[in-house]
């Protein structure tokens, strides 16, 4: 089994490494660090906060739900990461995330893209849905063409961050009447 482990690791690694973007590829670059950080949790609860003070109605209840299930996530992903304890790939860009969190496995970020993108379809939330389906793989594969995350990373991400949708969207109901004031 720790053979089989290992030769997948390596074939991570190997597959990974060829997805980084060179230095000299200045746009491509400038385009994955604008993905890479429109993912960030901060400026989703952030945003999702200003959205939720100005506004009442479904776009009020939906922007509580979602920052709600941000924090869950990235408490969840968090925990995990410091259960597994895989290092980050070597590299220069992202040093606030190698600082504060250095762990890769599962991608909090590729987590958190997928599952906004999955709460989306599942509240029914066109044109929402089909924006966020398309952004969810361009944050995800910044992250890696970057060198924050190998690819296992990312599809554990996005196993996790569908999981997740699917239980916050099932447990709905049940927060909404636990905490109406907020909804």
């Amino acid at each position: 089994m720790e053979i089989i482990l290992n030769k997948i690791l390596n074939l991570d690694h190997k597959l990974s490494e060829k997805l980084q973007l060179k230095p000299d590829q200045r746009a491509l670059r400038s385009f994955a660090v604008f993905f890479a950080h429109s993912g960030d949790s901060w400026f989703w609860v952030a945003g999702l906060f200003i959205i939720w003070l100005l506004t009442r109605g479904n776009l009020h209840k939906f922007s509580a739900l979602f920052a709600g299930a941000i924090i869950i996530q990235a408490s969840l992903v968090l925990a995990i990461k410091f259960l597994i304890k895989r290092q980050r790939p070597e590299g220069q860009w992202g040093e606030i995330y190698r600082k504060t969190d250095p762990n890769s496995f599962p991608s909090g970020h590729a987590v958190r893209a997928v599952m906004l993108a999955a709460l989306a379809w599942g509240y029914h939330l066109t044109p929402l849905n089909w924006i966020l389906t398309i952004w969810a793989p361009l944050v995800s594969l910044a992250r890696v063409s970057l060198g924050v995350h190998y690819l296992v990373d990312i599809l554990a991400g996005w196993l996790l961050g569908i999981l997740i949708a699917i239980i916050f969207i099932q447990t709905t109901p049940f927060f909404l009447s636990l905490m109406p004031f907020v909804f």
